[in-house]
């Protein structure tokens, strides 16, 4: 998206680095792709988190996108812009700028929202095309009517004036197709002279004169392929996620001294924050076995997959169209709450260990949840000075009791309505967590056995004001005691926003687009929330 933003005046050059190659792979752009993508280390990071108590020492993997369009391009698909109250309290933090009223244009400017829709809080002439799941199947219906039964309203617009609801997601699945941030953004772009694009080319460090950033070291092809450099004329912006971005600072000897110095990378700009403050959303699973109904662990196979394969042919919904997860709930883990604080995914279908990718022999049904705002705070390490030693990430799942409080009201939530009447004729029984769990401590003990990752990575390069000691870039996105080097992903979020992490950092780039070409902002626009006060 920034490159796009940033050479549409003709004027500007850009040159644009992706350490993978080109989104030409088939399953990139068919949605259920996703599958076969997630464990490509072609198409992406094979990334792991460190054990800990929160995974019984398990690692859990949090693959990365490593092809352009980044991680838009084999992650989820759904759309979610958070709540109004995340956004005001980055502004509250000392990041002025960043109000809801104030990034509201941002999130308009990026979308055409299809369909009917709320002007004064979605966007229609934007790039990035943002579709309701056109798919249903009675499993979500069913599941919708039952998170209604427990209080949860119906809502037409999660991303309009409040979140709190259920239904069935949103997407940038379009026409059958994935319209990945590469789609949309990059290849309108890659006609202009302005505008240059090198695929294969992973950056290994930033390169300062003095307190300048004035380029890039990168290598071509793989790790034994020839060096290369990229020189600036004006900045070097990092767009690499909240995995990568701090990984390239800290090989190039920005962060903590002391910490660099031990793994034998030269300090070159002390900035102790690059790294803290990752967080990520835990998200935990249960599975139910189904009757009387097919769910996608049938029809993803044989002949039942070839009918789907032919439909998605014929541009009609298929489950070669759909998100994996279908339907959702936005929903208190405490009735006392002001608004909502978890988030749910439902599927029609059921993986073994809970992770997407390989499907259960049984036909299930899933529903999968995280809390909003986790507490648990975690860090990214450099495992070497080596750059393509993958780095050590220890999200810290759990780690704070608020969390492991909400994850056993967040389970009791799940069997409510998974247990619930229009769910009754499809639920065969419970498989995990078994119906003998009953306590919280039974619950927080299956969380730690079984919970994993939303891949929703963010904070390890925190905005913030001069005060905050752990802040890396400020308002304006520029990295602290630096010049001529920004950061536009979602390293820099200050805290969690509420919901899936890629309509926000999308949102970041095209504010950063306007911080670097020097344009004013756009009016600040105050529709009513429901959500607020």
């Amino acid at each position: 998206m920034l490159a796009n933003r940033l050479s549409a005046d003709g004027r500007t050059t850009v040159c644009l680095l992706e350490a993978g190659p080109p989104d030409d792979n088939i399953f990139v752009h068919i949605p259920a792709g996703f599958i076969k993508l997630a464990y490509d280390p072609k198409y992406t990071w094979q990334y792991t988190t460190e054990p800990g108590p929160g995974t019984a020492g398990r690692r859990i993997p949090t693959t990365q996108g490593r092809t352009l369009g980044g991680s838009s391009s084999i992650n989820g698909f759904n759309c979610t812009r958070g709540q109004s109250q995340d956004y005001d309290g980055w502004a509250a933090r000392g990041n002025p700028g960043w109000s809801y009223a104030e990034v509201l244009p941002y999130f308009k400017r990026t979308e055409r929202r299809i369909g009917d829709f709320d002007p004064r809080y979605r966007g229609g002439d934007g790039p990035l095309p943002i579709a309701d799941c056109d798919w249903r199947h009675p499993l979500c219906d069913a599941f919708i009517e039952s998170a209604h039964a427990i209080g949860v309203p119906h809502n037409p617009d999660y991303n309009g004036a409040r979140q709190e609801g259920a239904g069935y997601y949103q997407r940038w699945i379009y026409k059958g197709r994935r319209h990945s941030a590469a789609v949309a953004f990059l290849k309108p772009a890659m006609r202009r002279s302005n505008l240059v694009v090198r695929t294969r080319a992973q950056a290994t460090r930033i390169l300062l004169e003095g307190r300048r950033a004035v380029g890039v070291t990168y290598v071509q092809g793989n790790e034994t392929g020839k060096t290369r450099t990229v020189t600036a004329r004006r900045e070097v912006v990092l767009c690499a996620g909240a995995a990568n971005t701090p990984r390239l600072l800290l090989l190039s000897g920005i962060g903590d001294a002391a910490r660099l110095a031990e793994i034998g990378v030269e300090p070159r700009h002390h900035l102790p924050g690059v790294g803290e403050n990752l967080q990520d959303h835990h998200m935990v699973r249960s599975v139910c076995r189904v009757k009387n109904a097919p769910t996608l662990n049938q029809t993803a196979r044989g002949a039942r997959l070839l009918g789907q394969i032919a439909l998605w042919c014929l541009g009609r919904p298929s489950i070669l169209s759909i998100s994996p997860s279908v339907a959702y709930a936005f929903w208190k883990s405490d009735p006392a709450l002001d608004r909502a604080d978890l988030q749910f995914h439902f599927s029609p279908g059921s993986y073994k260990e809970g992770v997407a990718g390989l499907l259960d022999d049984f036909p299930g049904m899933t529903l999968g949840f995280y809390a909003l705002r986790p507490k648990s705070v975690g860090t990214l390490r450099l495992r070497s000075a080596n750059p393509f030693d993958p780095p050590m990430i220890q999200p810290n799942y759990m780690g704070d009791e608020a969390d492991r409080k909400v994850v056993a009201a967040a389970l009791r939530l799940t069997r409510r309505m998974l247990h619930g009447e229009a769910l009754d004729r499809y639920r065969d029984r419970d498989e995990f967590p078994p119906s003998s769990a009953e306590s919280d401590e039974d619950f927080i003990e299956f969380a730690r056995q079984r919970g994993g990752t939303a891949w929703h990575l963010m904070g390890t390069c925190r905005m913030g004001p001069a005060s905050d000691p752990t802040a890396v870039v400020d308002a304006e996105l520029r990295v602290r005691g630096l010049q001529g080097l920004r950061i536009a992903d979602a390293s820099v979020m200050p805290s969690m926003p509420s919901g899936n992490t890629q309509i926000p950092t999308m949102m970041i780039a095209e504010k950063a687009a306007d911080l670097l070409l020097g344009r004013e902002a756009p009016a600040a626009e105050y529709p009513e929330r429901a959500e607020r006060p």
